[in-house]
């Protein structure tokens, strides 16, 4: 079956824009492939250093250089819940190695901070850095030229894509990404989300909040609703860079560990050595770009993809923009109602037919780009992802991992749609643009009616400016709150989610509230309208800098526009504000990220600090 003709025109679009670009980082993959096994040019001072403390049986392996060595890569810590059941993996992935002959090698460790930890706090102003820097760490752990293949262990916002960017500067290698999985269901998340709201409108204190907010993060495990964590969990499925089936297993059971093992067994199939070399820059192409984009639209993912997954593109040569996730979205359905688009989380997700029933959905409706390369290989391409992992009792009585299909049907419609009945006709993400910039809004969790406002504006300068206008009791009416200069340039682009139980309040009280900013917000980002990413920003001579109090805006996510309804010849006069980040340049680790300031680039071209340009 052919793809849909927008899916087959929007890739050809993509592929034309990234010649130049796709085929010289192409160029330098053939050239590392073609130096062979690295560990065979290393000299024996360098082989000494690389396995000193490797076990006796490993050194033979490693000595003699006939079988692969896998590098690991892992953002563990046991502060987080997500990156906590990590501890186990590397022990599991040596052990699932010598069974098949081969070794693995702990290669390095990637920063790994929490955006629910640090959100409204200084440290957030690192937070989209850190994916840049995680990359970086990636490739300083694969740089030992030791490695025939790598497993990225990872799961939230920054990291797995730093892991994917950085596993991309090596796309010789073939990588698989191994979560972790999300926590079972706790406190329901709407639950938690009007806790949130009550604590906002002063309704509670502080003790009633952090009872809910422990009964909803209460274990190891990725936080349960639909944020960035999770939708890069998606992202790796339908990319084709999982073992299929692995993205919303819990942590601590057997089928978890199971698929650890798989992973290790799989890596080892597509090394040079093996039957099946795969290297990830073969499956990462323009296709999979655009499958990844469909995925985003389907569930209604993450904000922070639209940054994401144009830095993850221009890491393997490809370039894509705002126009291509808008003009997918036209023809792709919403198919998951997942906290904060709907009440369901993750785990519900996962048991009514999950990812496996929502890329058959989407495959049959010639949506997806099924002939792909994908870790799991075999001629099924992407059809490979439409099956679930399971353990079965195998001959010696002992458990087996084995795949079967996605089930027939939704095992909840609340939850799962089809293409024939979807939650909505056309994606979650839109473009916006006007003669404020260009940026992205959510609309899969915003009502109909809310969709389109047009009030005055009222400016700030951070958040805190808006939180205190809110508590003296200044918000109660119909306005566009404006946050200026919070974009990457400025300070790091920060989240701004701990807007978001203040707005809703206003809103469910009746007025007319957006938001319309060059920050970011988080991948929970609900119910209001807000138009985010705004690019370029303010400090960049953004548009945005023009906007004064008073004036109205009009926000349209039908239509796709933001304007500020000032007369064109007034609009054009008006100088654009500066403003003084200084102190946000101080301070909690902010000092040390001056170059990457400097340097990165606009939201719309990923907010990278790295070239990427080949």
């Amino acid at each position: 079956m052919s793809p849909h003709p927008r899916l087959i025109e929007v890739t050809a679009r993509i592929q034309a824009r990234s010649a130049a670009t796709r085929q010289r980082y192409l160029q330098h993959v053939a050239a590392h492939h073609a130096r062979g096994v690295q560990r065979a040019g290393l000299g024996c001072t360098n082989l000494a250093h690389a396995y000193a403390a490797a076990p006796e049986g490993d050194k033979i392996w490693l000595r003699a250089q006939h079988a692969p060595n896998i590098g690991i890569v892992s953002s563990y810590n046991d502060m987080l819940s997500a990156h906590q059941p990590l501890l186990a993996f590397p022990e599991w992935i040596k052990e699932a190695a010598r069974a098949h002959g081969a070794t693995a090698q702990f290669a390095g460790g990637v920063p790994a901070m929490c955006d629910g930890v640090t959100q409204g706090q200084p440290g957030m102003e690192l937070s989209l850095f850190s994916r840049d820097v995680i990359a970086m760490s990636t490739a300083v752990a694969l740089t030992h030229n030791m490695f025939d293949a790598a497993l990225c262990l990872g799961v939230c916002d920054k990291i797995v894509p730093g892991l994917l960017i950085g596993a991309l500067s090596f796309g010789h290698l073939p990588a698989i990404f191994v979560p972790g999985g999300p926590m079972p269901s706790g406190l329901p998340n709407d639950a938690k989300a009007k806790m949130r709201q009550r604590f906002a409108a002063g309704e509670v204190g502080p003790d009633a909040l952090l009872a809910a907010e422990e009964q909803s993060y209460h274990t190891a495990g990725t936080c349960t609703f639909y944020g960035t964590a999770n939708s890069n969990q998606m992202l790796m499925e339908i990319m084709g860079l999982h073992v299929p089936g692995s993205a919303f297993i819990n942590p601590g059971t057997p089928l978890r560990e199971a698929l650890v093992r798989e992973a290790t067994h799989r890596v080892l199939q597509i090394t040079a050595h093996g039957p099946e070399y795969t290297p990830i820059a073969q499956v990462i192409d323009e296709r999979a770009i655009v499958n990844g984009i469909v995925g985003l639209m389907a569930t209604g993912g993450s904000t922070n993809h639209t940054l994401h997954l144009v830095a993850i593109a221009r890491a393997a040569g490809i370039l894509i923009d705002w126009g291509d996730f808008d003009d997918l979205s036209a023809i792709v359905p919403l198919l998951a109602r997942v906290y904060p688009n709907g009440k369901a989380d993750v785990n519900q997700f996962h048991q009514a037919g999950g990812l496996g029933f929502l890329i058959r959905e989407l495959l049959d409706a010639s949506l997806l780009h099924e002939d792909v390369h994908t870790v799991a290989g075999g001629k099924a391409g992407l059809r490979a992802y439409t099956r679930h992992p399971v353990l079965r009792e195998g001959p010696d009585g002992q458990p087996v991992l084995a795949w079967e299909d996605a089930p027939a049907t939704s095992g909840n419609d609340q939850i799962v749609g089809t293409v024939a009945t979807p939650f909505a006709t056309n994606g979650g993400l839109r473009l916006l643009q006007g003669n404020l910039g260009r940026s992205v809004i959510k609309v899969s969790a915003v009502k109909p009616e809310h969709q389109i406002v047009q009030a005055p504006a009222i400016v700030f300068d951070d958040q805190e400016e808006l939180l205190a206008a809110y508590k003296r009791g200044e918000l109660q009416r119909d306005f566009i709150a404006v946050v200026r200069g919070q974009g990457p340039r400025a300070n790091g682009m920060p989240e701004l989610h701990s807007l978001t139980p203040t707005l809703t309040n206003l809103q469910d009280q009746g007025f007319k509230v957006a938001l319309v900013t060059d920050g970011r917000m988080s991948g929970a980002s609900g119910k209001v309208p807000a138009a985010i990413h705004i690019t370029p920003e303010v400090v960049a001579q953004g548009p945005l800098g023009r906007v004064r109090t008073g004036d109205v805006i009009l926000l349209d996510a039908v239509a796709g526009t933001l304007d500020a309804v000032v007369p064109a010849e007034e609009w054009n006069a008006r100088e654009l504000v500066a403003l003084d980040r200084e102190a946000h340049h101080h301070g909690m680790g902010r000092d040390l990220f001056g170059g990457m300031r400097h340097t990165v680039t606009g939201a719309e071209q990923g907010a990278a600090s790295f070239g990427g340009d080949w």
